[in-house]
């Protein structure tokens, strides 16, 4: 008696696999598009906080978290106390990664959301009161310097030189396949060069030197600064 093979067709198995390869494909430029938006979430924030610098200097003709004048400005805001005697000297004085509520650099956030050019809270208590990036690390800022072991990042010459800027904007706890993407967007593709650098975030200290491209690791969390 004649037996019937039972089995797929040639024609059976390659639709499968087209099927199975557009799949996998959606999938890849699904992550990417993913990838992509929090690149662009994480650049925002860079390009945001000096229109709110800009803004404040041309409403109050102060800087914010230096304003001298900012209780006559603004109701409800904290004049900053320390440093001591340094209010008033067009410098956002104390280092971006501060905790102490009394920092030109704390308080820089109180001031930005009280003139209605940011948004959070603005009680210095609240628990959410220092900004987040999308990745949840910490967003801060301070004035630049010329002195390297007082910048948030250096650079890897000989002689080490202070990231460069007017302001120094910082975001940490950015994974490092979107650290290199980010400088790409904003810089020179180099994160120990240019005005934008990068150093890990475990073990960070102000005057952190900075990671060359080709040792970031994709999956380790880096801390990013840029000067503007």
């Amino acid at each position: 008696m004649k037996r019937n093979q039972s089995g797929f067709t040639l024609i059976e198995i390659a639709i499968v696999l087209v099927i199975i390869g557009l799949l996998l494909g959606g999938v890849l430029k699904g992550q990417e598009l993913i990838n992509s938006a929090k690149v662009k979430n994480l650049a925002t924030d860079f390009r945001n906080i000096p229109v709110s610098i800009y803004g404040y200097q041309d409403k109050f003709k102060a800087l914010p978290g230096d304003d001298v004048n900012v209780a006559t400005h603004l109701v409800g805001a904290t004049l900053a106390t320390t440093p001591a005697n340094s209010q008033g000297n067009g410098v956002i004085d104390g280092n971006w990664n501060s905790t102490t509520q009394s920092d030109e650099s704390y308080l820089f956030w109180q001031h930005i959301r009280l003139a209605g050019l940011a948004s959070g809270p603005t009680v210095v208590t609240d628990p959410g009161y220092l900004p987040t990036n999308s990745a949840g690390g910490n967003i801060g800022i301070q004035s630049g310097t010329s002195v390297a072991a007082n910048s948030p990042i250096k650079d890897l010459s000989t002689a080490p030189l202070a990231i460069r800027g007017t302001y120094i904007i910082c975001s940490s706890g950015i994974l490092g396949k979107f650290v290199t993407q980010l400088d790409t967007t904003l810089d020179d593709g180099n994160t120990a060069t240019g005005s934008m650098m990068a150093t890990p975030t475990t073990g960070y200290a102000i005057g952190a030197s900075a990671t060359a491209t080709t040792a970031i690791n994709p999956a380790a969390t880096y801390t990013v600064c840029m000067g503007v």
